[in-house]
């Protein structure tokens, strides 16, 4: 390989630049803005599962990347679904 000299710039990857803006605009979002969600509905334990831990606790905002309408969303759905008995309760 051949050092660059000072000022030199490296040849890159155009591509590269074009698909980091791309990932950039899904992670903007959270999951249910991009699904133009208005509420997120205590039955559907599907996704209720995606954004709880192993410990049966809801993942932080900053870790399942909901907004904070969502996220508040969120955990009343997942308040519901146990009182329903649909998820375990955790204490």
């Amino acid at each position: 390989m051949q050092k660059m000299q000072k000022g030199q710039k490296g040849k890159g990857n155009k591509n590269f630049s074009q698909t980091k803006k791309k990932y950039a605009e899904l992670t903007n979002k959270c999951r249910f803005c991009r699904m133009k969600m208005d509420e997120v509905d205590y039955k559907d334990l599907k996704f209720l599962q995606k954004l709880m831990g192993s410990q049966a606790r809801l993942l932080s905002k900053r870790r399942s990347g909901n907004c904070s309408k969502h996220q508040r969303s969120v955990k009343t759905a997942l308040k519901r679904a146990r009182f329903m008995a649909l998820l375990p309760y955790v204490a």
